[in-house]
């Protein structure tokens, strides 16, 4: 462990081109491998009939809703991790970190046995069919009991990200993801004899993936200048430390939260449309965040440059960081769009055979695809105001962009043009997160350093 006093925050000198890249890789191969098991959920699922898939695709935005909570925790946790470090405050860092690694579990525990409890009174406002009921409660129990590990990594996590260690980070969701791929196809539809558990399979190799990273992550901790310690607990003014991991953690939870809730709302109302609109929607939703995963690995990377070296006082290194990573994100997005509109029909064929599903989910790609570049600017720009303390502007944004937006745009275009209305209301939303997000970030910048205008 560095002794009190000695600087742990590594990024705030250096090339930011560079720390841009050796932190966003190793997240883009986590995010990958955590993406990729969505993939093959849906794969083997898809194997088991379209009532399975339409079945996952009412719990996918659940799934990523609940787990977006998780998230929010981490970044609280990342937040007051990377500003301790870049202040040189090393002994607030570990309290600071201890202390948000018990703060996780005690939400997972809350968060799991709250949906556990709401399991049908969610899916029924969502209008899942009492046919799917049985399929979803199959899947949905054993995962919400598990929940708790799925906070214990994403508590590991934010001390790892506060602290830039980006590939342990990674490691902690490859070790996750490559037990609940290497356990989805057998659970799922068997094998060596054993004939499976259909969907409830899916869930079950889900909670040993998570026990798996939590292992991972307690052994990475031990090297880092940061381990687990509960001794630092001592001295540690608790409501203190929840105070400052809850007021960048709870809106940022609320504004990752949001997202996949309108996610939801948005395919409670593809259901209306039959049940091939709603297996196509959740299949494409799968495939769009797999190629997406270099701007979520951006987004999760950028909160630990920006908030050392905000904590640090240099401005002009975290308005840098800002301005690679904007760029990015529009190129990719651009780049994947393009693809997604050429090869929507061909990657439909992967999940399914069933026509009507096929024209569904190339739709969908055809439409959305154009927001990916405005969704990396939204996440990266919720990415830099959670880091310097400004989660609330995140989470006003964020409730604008659903319910401003999304949804009425929805609610306008559905009865004339059907599915494809409703998927154009994604797109508004994405593109209305990209305006809202420059605008939000340039305003937090000018206002701390007005050479932003100059430059």
């Amino acid at each position: 462990m560095n002794a009190p006093g000695s600087s742990s925050a590594r990024l705030v000198s250096g090339s930011i081109p560079g720390h841009l890249v050796s932190q966003t890789l190793p997240a883009v191969i986590g995010v990958a491998a955590i993406m990729s098991i969505g993939i093959v959920d849906a794969y083997f699922i898809g194997q088991l009939g379209s009532a399975p898939l339409a079945a996952i695709s009412f719990i996918f935005p659940v799934a990523v809703a609940s787990t977006s909570l998780g998230v929010g925790v981490m970044v609280g946790i990342n937040s007051v991790v990377a500003r301790a470090l870049g202040e040189d405050d090393f002994e607030r860092a570990a309290r600071r970190a201890n202390f948000g690694i018990v703060f996780a579990i005690a939400c997972g525990v809350l968060m799991g046995l709250s949906l556990w409890l709401a399991i049908d009174p969610i899916f029924t406002a969502m209008n899942a069919p009492d046919a799917l009921m049985p399929l979803i409660r199959a899947y949905m129990t054993p995962y919400a009991c598990g929940f708790p590990l799925s906070l214990a990594i994403m508590g590991f996590n934010g001390v790892l990200r506060g602290q830039g260690e980006a590939k342990r980070t990674s490691t902690v969701s490859i070790a996750y993801a490559a037990a609940n791929m290497v356990l989805n196809p057998i659970l799922i539809t068997g094998a060596f004899g054993f004939k499976g558990f259909g969907i409830a399979g899916s869930a079950y190799a889900t909670l040993i993936g998570w026990s798996v990273g939590v292992l991972t992550a307690l052994w990475l901790l031990r090297g880092t200048s940061l381990p687990l310690d509960l001794g630092a607990l001592r001295n540690c003014n608790l409501l203190d430390s929840a105070k400052a991991i809850t007021r960048v953690g709870l809106p940022a939870a609320f504004s990752n939260a949001i997202n996949p809730l309108g996610l939801s709302i948005l395919t409670a109302l593809v259901a209306l449309e039959g049940e091939a609109a709603v297996a196509g929607f959740g299949a494409a939703g799968r495939l769009q965040s797999f190629v997406i995963v270099p701007l979520l690995g951006l987004s999760g990377a950028i909160g630990a440059i920006v908030g050392q070296n905000w904590g640090a006082g240099r401005f002009d290194r975290a308005r840098e960081a800002t301005l690679y990573a904007g760029g990015f994100c529009i190129a990719w997005g651009l780049l994947v769009a393009l693809a997604m509109m050429a090869g929507g029909a061909t990657l439909a064929q992967i999940f399914t055979s069933d026509h009507k599903v096929i024209a569904e989910f190339d739709l969908y790609l055809k439409i959305a695809a154009w927001g990916y570049a405005g969704f990396g600017l939204l996440i990266v720009g919720n990415g830099i105001m959670n880091a310097v303390d400004k989660a609330a502007f995140a989470l006003l944004q964020s409730v604008a962009r659903v319910f401003l937006v999304m949804l009425p745009v929805a609610l306008v275009l559905q009865p004339g043009m059907g599915s494809a209305g409703i998927f154009t209301a994604e797109l508004a939303a994405n593109l209305f997160g990209a305006v809202s997000a420059v605008v939000l970030v340039r305003h937090i910048f000018i206002a701390k350093t007005p050479a932003w205008v100059a430059r």
